[in-house]
């Protein structure tokens, strides 16, 4: 594993031996292998292949995993509440107001019979005991927050009238409302163009910075995961098997992480065939890497 240096500011979410099950006709299928991690006031990535277990890390952590999905862990605590012993009325007061999550894709996460303004409304409302009135006023502010150019038209649309980025931002804003201590962003960027890509983690990065929040982004892009974010957990069937400053990506030690590197097309240093990935069995075995702090 790669030196990766501690987490920045007050410590926010503790996660230690965190398993995902799910029971088949074949056995047990482990989906979540023991990961354990730290996140403070900074932008973790979590990123591998598809199936490698990030997304269904971060849904664990929200303790959305439905039945006959089995969740255990020896500590998962958000600035010292445990969150595998709360109640299902104490995570309803987590999920948004505590920790936000951010889907992969806006057409799917909105509500195509509602208006944009509705839905952010009902968010906000559901944490917050304030008017319909005051509600609106905020949800405009924080479209503008978002880089919403013209925040009162969004508002009275429906989801089918705007673009892929522009759902992307309504969900960013609806997530951010009640201002969260975590958001967790699950490729929030992988269905946009570049332009509107950058644009997207611009406005994520400055209300992180600006709130002093944490973000778990969760992703399939290295490049992208190496100059956005400050740690980096690298998965692979379930488990972290190497974690290491996100500047420090292409300097990472383990074979898989280092094939993952070596599949990627690079402008300065073309090539005819890209090497591909060697997969171990023995790296499914190994125990994550612990002190992902």
């Amino acid at each position: 594993m790669s030196d990766a240096k501690t987490n920045t500011g007050r410590q926010l979410l503790e996660v230690e031996n965190l398993w995902v099950k799910f029971p088949t006709r074949n056995g047990i299928f482990d989906a979540v292998r023991g990961v354990s991690f730290t996140l403070g006031q900074e932008r973790l990535g979590i990123v591998g292949e598809s199936g490698s277990g990030k997304s269904m890390t971060g849904r664990a952590i929200l303790r959305l995993i439905r039945k006959p999905g089995m969740v255990s862990a020896d500590k998962m605590a958000l600035e010292g509440q445990d969150l595998m012993g709360a109640s299902e009325k104490e995570m309803r007061d987590v999920r948004g107001q505590k920790i936000s999550m951010v889907m992969q894709d806006p057409k799917f996460s909105l509500n195509p019979v509602m208006t944009v303004g509705a839905q952010i409304v009902e968010a906000y409302r559901l944490h917050a005991d304030v008017s319909k009135a005051d509600a609106r006023v905020k949800a405009i502010e924080m479209l503008e927050a978002v880089s919403i150019r013209d925040p009162e038209r969004v508002f009275r649309s429906y989801p089918h009238e705007l673009s892929g980025g522009m759902g992307q931002r309504v969900m960013i804003a609806m997530m951010m409302i009640p201002d969260p201590q975590i958001l967790i962003a699950d490729e929030p960027t992988s269905a946009l163009d570049v332009s509107v890509q950058t644009s997207v983690l611009r406005i994520m990065d400055k209300l992180v910075k600006e709130r002093g929040m944490g973000l778990i982004f969760i992703s399939h892009d290295l490049n992208l995961v190496s100059s956005f974010c400050d740690r980096v957990l690298i998965m692979y069937g379930g488990r972290v098997v190497e974690v290491c400053d996100a500047d420090k990506l292409h300097e990472a030690k383990h074979p898989y992480t280092q094939g993952l590197l070596n599949s990627l097309p690079r402008l300065d240093r073309p090539q005819t065939h890209l090497p591909v990935l060697e997969r171990d069995d023995a790296w499914r075995e190994t125990e994550s890497v612990s002190g992902a702090k």
